[in-house]
């Protein structure tokens, strides 16, 4: 056991706990033999024993605990006190000792770099970067002494506090070592990543360069030049005006100075020193495993790695298969309105129930892949089919229109098309499948009875619901986990045939409606108003029943007072006891038993449902006691639709007075008929699946329960963090000797991806398609796309959790994304805006339905438009704009 300080020689990966991350890091490198100035660290046993000398340190870390994060004055003034404190305090005689010695040794007569070393710092989860101080061209021992002073009180600092607040680090838990490295004095330098941060392509190479020390380009002060090198060798240079560089000076410390002007436009890092300084940082990638962000310095013509980190900011990519192909996944959770990670139980279940592609042998869909602990379709063969291309891209472009517009483009690039081999097993497969897809779609359209389809789609519903809950109610143990994994895989495939494709016909019927009316009437003003007040819409329905409770309580202010005590206190009693609270008890009960398996992210099987947290429900229940009047929900639906009827009657009126007139309204009258039956059959799909998977959950609740009694697993939570196939093989007495130690990563890993964004749209190699972006129309608006007409005007609410909200009359809401647990807000707000959403989400169809103005594809709505900010809302142009000065408006159509 070292004392005070250890060179970089005895150091590796495995030191962060003794001399954090940036030492560990240059450990592990100087080990590998990657050039690295020589250089000690002084560890984390140092820094604990300068604070042990700290009076009152134990009450400025229980400050610091109980810091608002947000609150700045209140962060600072923490950090003053605790910095004043540090800063008074000597740096321990016997480390004092040891350092000067260290320091000696490695060569007192050169100047040295100073630089803060923490223990939660540049790892794969978080980078730290910037929070901790660093000192160049240190000289003499009293310039190190104090540089390594600074260095530990910058653990400190406000930014730092703040970082570790806002990520979640126990403060008390984050120590700080200090590097002191050989100083070099470098002709050039600067920054290198190993894949593109932006696009997160991997096998790009960005280089950052400029003259002298690259504190420059890091701290942001100069423009450097930029080199890109793509996979095939190929360099991209952009040669900047390189104004400024930082330089060390004689007596110590560095300062700015002026490139001469022939030199401000010369290229920094010459030819063969970036193809060097490329090969270098691919192999530095290789041995970390993980794209890396490089600090490096040129000087007498040679490279030296001056630090290296992960870069924590890429969205991680599955495995690709060995095919050489460039893979195409596309998000399941913006499809669904839920882009929060998924715990591994929750995977599992949707990779079973996926009816298509090939599968691992415990069962589960090859087509689904997992990234980040979300699940993306790998839609890499569909696109590369002659049939499946056009269907793949025409259904994404409905549900998003970037989405669409994204596939395209990449079906279309030359990298995509290499290394593609015909399958014609495989073409055929996809094509019969197209061309069964078609044949059903044509069906509806043409001839297939109207009148019986809902009928019939309720009763399959039932059967099919009865059917699995009998057959897994007779089992159990690993037998009941089995029955499971069977019913997933065996019931989806009908429900696709029944289900999924009533919404492909309802959206070609919409398609073809609008089409007809622009060449034959040409314009298509009627055609919003043929969405509303779709009859059979489980989601509708429910929302509609969410009005009706709030009704039973927006006269009751004993009873509005309790439901209001029990959102806070995440409790719902009895309301037996206030005036109308048995009423609305029985409502609710009622409410419970046939909505009760919905809830937020309710694609996630691990999820709590409603039945279990009513308390969600309360949020939606007071917003719509606060809006309108009793019964106007139920009014509007109503005058919904009478509206769509009449504006059907005048487009068929209309098509009468035309040429040929007769066969056209005939032909229109059927599309019409076939759009609003079958749309109105939308969440039909969605509404079995929840209703499925609250079978399993019960299922599987019963077993872990059993477990946990059993003592195999310490709570019945752990069973979240296995897969189906693991969990009846415990069940089986097929228990993992490290399970508890796997439960534990699960769990961690699960925390650290909550924290990531993931991409709608990304490839193989990394890159996130983005697609076009919407044109700004003029400043302070933000353009998206229009999917409910109207136009509302009123105060933007910025609604992260639909059981966060707090809505008022007029307000219009603002979300990244909607699922079904969010319907219960609908009702009692003006217009809607999303990030993420198209013409056919939930959220865009509940919207028409109800006469909502809606906007989606906003990039950041969230971030850019402000809570408690006015906002018009036009669901024609699909633009939000600020309203200042105004008074509020009505919602207009």
């Amino acid at each position: 056991m070292p004392g005070y300080t250890i060179p970089f020689s005895d150091l590796n990966k495995n030191s962060v706990d003794l001399v954090g991350g940036k030492g560990a890091n240059l450990g592990e490198l100087a080990g590998v033999g990657v050039p690295v100035p020589d250089g000690f660290c002084l560890i984390t046993r140092a820094f604990r024993h300068f604070l042990e000398a700290c009076p009152d340190l134990d009450k400025h870390y229980a400050r610091m605990e109980q810091l608002d994060v947000d609150d700045r004055m209140a962060v600072s003034r923490v950090g003053d006190d605790l910095r004043s404190a540090l800063s008074d305090l000597p740096i321990p005689d016997d480390v004092r000792t040891e350092l000067l010695d260290a320091w000696h040794r490695s060569g007192d007569g050169c100047p040295h770099a100073v630089r803060s070393s923490a223990t939660a710092e540049d790892l794969s989860e978080a980078s730290f970067a910037g929070q901790h101080d660093t000192y160049l061209n240190v000289s003499g021992e009293s310039q190190l002494l104090d540089s390594v002073r600074r260095c530990w009180i910058s653990l400190f600092t406000d930014r730092a506090i703040g970082y570790r607040a806002r990520h979640g680090f126990d403060h008390r838990q984050i120590e700080l070592a200090v590097v002191i490295q050989r100083m070099v004095v470098p002709q050039a330098a600067g920054v290198m990543f190993t894949a593109d941060p932006v696009s997160g392509r991997r096998g790009t190479i960005l280089i950052n360069a400029a003259y002298g020390l690259g504190e420059a380009v890091v701290s942001g002060l100069v423009n450097p030049d930029l080199y890109r090198i793509e996979k095939d060798g190929t360099v991209d240079k952009s040669i900047a005006d390189k104004r400024l560089a930082i330089e060390s000076l004689p007596s110590g410390g560095v300062a700015q100075q002026d490139v001469p002007e022939v030199m401000r436009k010369v290229q920094a890092l010459p030819d063969e020193k970036i193809e060097e300084l490329a090969a270098l940082g691919r192999r530095i990638q290789n041995h970390f495993g993980s794209p890396q962000d490089i600090e490096w310095a040129l000087a007498d013509g040679c490279i030296q790695v001056l630090q290296s980190r992960p870069i924590t900011s890429l969205y991680p990519i599955p495995e690709p298969p060995p095919d050489g192909r460039l893979h195409v996944y596309f998000s399941f959770g913006h499809q669904q309105m839920m882009t929060n990670p998924i715990k591994p139980l929750g995977i599992s279940v949707l990779r079973t129930f996926f009816p298509f592609g090939q599968r691992w042998p415990e069962g589960e869909s090859k087509q689904m892949v997992v990234a980040g602990n979300r699940i993306f379709f790998d839609y890499t063969d569909p696109l590369h089919a002659r049939f499946g291309r056009p269907l793949i891209i025409w259904a994404a472009g409905n549900m998003d229109k970037r989405a669409g517009k994204s596939l395209a483009e990449i079906a279309s690039r030359p990298e995509f098309r290499k290394n593609h081999r015909f399958n014609l097993l495989r073409e055929l497969a996809i094509d019969a499948f197209a061309a069964r897809a078609a044949a059903r779609v044509l069906a509806d359209l043409l001839w297939a009875n109207m009148a019986t389809r809902q009928a019939a789609a309720d009763e399959f519903l039932r059967r099919t619901l009865a059917r699995s809950r009998a057959a897994i109610e007779r089992t159990q143990g690993a037998d009941r986990i089995a029955r499971v994994q069977l019913d997933l895989t065996k019931v989806p495939s009908r429900m696709f045939y029944r289900l999924t494709l009533t919404q492909v016909s309802a959206m070609v019927a919409r398609s073809l409606i609008e089409r007809l009316c622009l060449r034959w009437l040409e314009d298509t003003a009627d055609i919003a108003a043929l969405d509303k007040s779709l009859h059979g819409n489980v989601t509708t329905e429910m929302a509609l029943a969410i009005g009706d409770l709030a009704d039973l309580a927006r006269d009751k202010p004993a009873l509005l007072d309790l439901l209001q005590l029990a959102s806070a206190q995440l409790a719902v009693p009895r309301m037996d006891s206030v005036p109308g609270g048995p009423a609305f008890q029985e409502a609710l009960d009622a409410f419970l038993v046939r909505y009760g398996m919905r809830g937020h992210g309710e694609i996630d099987i691990t999820r709590a449902r409603w039945i279990e947290q009513p308390t969600q429900l309360i949020p939606g229940i007071l917003a719509n006691t606060r809006s309108g009047r009793a019964g106007e929900h139920r009014e509007r639906f109503r005058a919904g639709e009478r509206e769509a009827a009449k504006a059907a009657e005048r487009i068929l009126g209309r098509l009468r007075a035309t040429s040929q007139g007769r066969p056209k309204a005939v032909v229109m009258s059927r599309l019409i008929k076939v759009q609003r039956t079958l749309m109105g059959m939308r969440e039909h799909l969605k509404f079995l699946a929840v209703n499925l998977f609250e079978v399993y959950r019960q299922a599987i609740h019963a077993e872990a329960d059993a477990l946990a009694e059993a003592g195999m697993l310490a709570s019945p939570t752990d069973a979240d963090y296995l897969t189906l196939d693991e969990l009846r093989r415990i069940l089986a007495g097929q228990v993992p000797a490290d399970l508890a130690e796997v439960i534990r990563a699960r769990r961690a890993e699960q925390e650290a991806f909550e924290a990531l964004t993931p991409p709608r749209l990304f490839t193989s190699d990394g890159e996130i398609v983005r697609g076009p972006r919407a044109v700004h129309a003029r400043e302070g608006v933000l353009v998206g796309h229009a999917v409910s007409a109207g136009v509302a005007e009123g105060r933007a609410r910025v609604v992260l959790r639909p059981q966060d909200a707090e809505l008022q009359d007029g307000d219009i809401l603002v979300a990244a994304f909607t699922d079904p647990a969010w319907t219960p807000l609908f009702s009692a707000v003006r217009g809607i805006v999303l990030e993420v959403g198209g013409l056919m989400t939930h959220g865009a169809v509940v919207a028409r339905e109800l006469g909502l103005p809606a906007v989606v594809g906003i990039d950041d709505a969230t971030r850019l438009i402000r809570d408690g900010e006015r906002i018009r809302v036009d669901g024609f142009l699909g633009t939000v704009e600020p309203i200042r000065g105004s008074a509020p408006g009505e919602v207009s159509e």
